[in-house]
């Protein structure tokens, strides 16, 4: 059994980088020098946190504060890892690539350098209410923290203020936040119903577990309604997601990395966290969430392949990579629950080097459409390169990240013998890698089919961009050929959420 020791590292990885947004919100306007220096040292010193926290839990330690309202175990900090990592490639990314005056969504706008500081700011606290939701044990401050995120990250959607993103940033609110609310009454059912059945606290989520299988039936089953819904529309599940491609693709480019990256992984983490209380009672709902994730999966996949904007095309693909996640997770077994977890970190860091990419065309070409570009490869080769790393892991080729949680999630899934599944998750894998690989082909091997890739200044963009572009595409390869590198932190995130299904 996991020893629970009190430590300071829960609250302090989420209060520091909110700690730093609120310094660059009072003087990131002012001290422009500071900015990204204090926006890189918040990200930084997050990360080194959750580094941090990581050790005792492979050591077999649980991390609690504030009387066990917050609560980090191997699940929680396998999100707050790879959160805090990504974000802060992220801000990285962003120090040249929201300076350029060219971008599409900055057409007409003045560059104003002084709403730098509050896009700081908003980061950084966006940053913290992820991984705030990530490290509570308490039920309704989960749902809090979610919706937090919702109001950061909506406001960071909408940040050119142009038609487009006000647009996309109104929707991202509306439907997100009426979704969300059906997680609150869940949370609000799930806390009343623990209090029925004599919960000693019931608003830890950790109490709740042992006595979820108590909870009257039609109770039970309108909370784990609510439930799926809710935290079903912050991950993108069908038919749940159509705020989803609006928000990925008219953000900055940074955003789209957090959102699609990060972001629907920790309301994923909701989900699997209140709805798997229910499993070792309900075992029908397992056979529910996996055909929600094989019907999620090939709705993305549909959608993507009729895209011709990129930024819509990953965000479609983000659709059909999080049916995958939580296919994995509804077949509830050791194997299937390591595999839903591993495509969850596997696809963290292809699709935020996708963005990253996708990000990198717009820097050079100020174009996104697959119907106007071609020809990059030769003025783009590292951008080309890293691509193509992200195209082949995201299909699920060999030797990348993306084949070794899929094959784990085929496995899975013959091993619970839902066949039909594992034929629907291979279907899928075929489509995907149609539709990225022929993307990757038309972007940068066609021919240029406007004068926006012929243009003489178009070359590769600068290190700041490409630089974390190298390290995810680095990530994705290593994780492809030595999975085994993943496994010690996997392996207790898994026997965490594991111990709750089979108690």
């Amino acid at each position: 059994m996991p020893h629970d020791i009190v430590s300071i590292l829960p609250p302090l990885v989420f209060l520091l980088p909110a700690g730093v947004a609120v310094l660059l919100f009072l003087v990131g306007r002012y001290a422009a020098a500071w900015r990204n220096s204090l926006a890189f040292a918040g990200a930084l010193a997050t990360f080194l946190v959750a580094a941090l926290m990581v050790a005792p839990v492979l050591r077999g330690r649980v991390l609690t504060a504030w009387s066990d309202e917050l609560r980090v175990d191997g699940l929680s900090a396998l999100l707050v890892l790879t959160i805090s990592a990504i974000s802060l490639l992220a801000v990285i990314y962003s120090f040249r690539y929201m300076r350029q005056d060219r971008l599409p969504e900055r057409v007409g706008l003045p560059a104003e350098e002084r709403r730098l500081g509050v896009f700081y700011g908003l980061i950084l606290l966006f940053i913290a209410t992820m991984l705030w939701g990530c490290v509570t044990n308490d039920i309704i401050m989960l749902y809090v923290a979610v919706e937090a995120t919702t109001i950061a990250s909506g406001l960071l959607v909408a940040f050119y203020w142009n038609r487009s993103g006000l647009e996309a940033g109104y929707k991202y609110l509306m439907l997100l936040t009426v979704g969300i609310t059906f997680a609150l009454f869940g949370c609000v059912l799930l806390y009343a119903g623990a209090s029925h059945v004599g919960a000693s606290n019931p608003l830890l989520i950790t109490q709740i577990r042992g006595v979820a299988g108590l909870i009257p039936r039609s109770m039970a089953l309108m909370t784990m309604a609510f439930l799926i819904v809710g935290f079903g529309t912050k991950a993108g599940l069908a038919p749940f997601h159509p705020w989803l491609p609006d928000a990925h693709a008219e953000a900055p480019t940074p955003i789209s990395v957090l959102l699609s990256g990060v972001m629907i992984k920790m309301a994923a983490y909701a989900l699997a966290r209140t709805v798997t209380v229910f499993y070792p009672a309900w075992p029908a709902v397992m056979v529910f969430i996996v055909a929600l994730g094989a019907f999620t999966m090939v709705l993305g996949i549909l959608m993507a392949l009729v895209q011709d904007d990129l930024k819509r095309l990953l965000a479609y693909s983000s659709v059909s990579q999080m049916g995958y996640v939580i296919m994995g997770l509804g077949f509830g077994t050791y194997l299937g629950v390591y595999g839903g977890l591993f495509h969850l970190l596997n696809h963290a860091i292809y699709k935020a080097l996708l963005f990253m990419c996708v990000g990198a065309v717009i820097y050079a070409t100020a174009g996104r459409k697959i119907s106007e570009l071609g020809g990059l490869g030769k003025r783009m080769p590292i951008t080309s390169a890293c691509f193509f790393v992200g195209a082949l892991a995201i299909s699920g080729f060999p030797p990348f990240n993306g084949f070794m949680s899929k094959i784990t999630i085929y496995l899975a899934g013959a091993q619970a013998h839902m066949w039909w599944a594992t034929i629907i998750a291979i279907f899928t894998g075929v489509l995907t890698l149609v539709a990225l690989i022929h993307t990757a082909y038309a972007v940068f091997w066609g021919q240029p089919r406007s004068d926006k890739v012929t243009a003489s200044d178009i070359h590769e963009v600068p290190a700041t961009i490409w630089i974390p572009m190298v390290v995810l595409a680095s990530l994705t390869l290593l994780l492809g050929v030595f999975p085994q590198i993943a496994y010690p932190l996997l392996n207790k995130a898994t026997t965490a959420l594991v111990a709750a299904v089979h108690p």
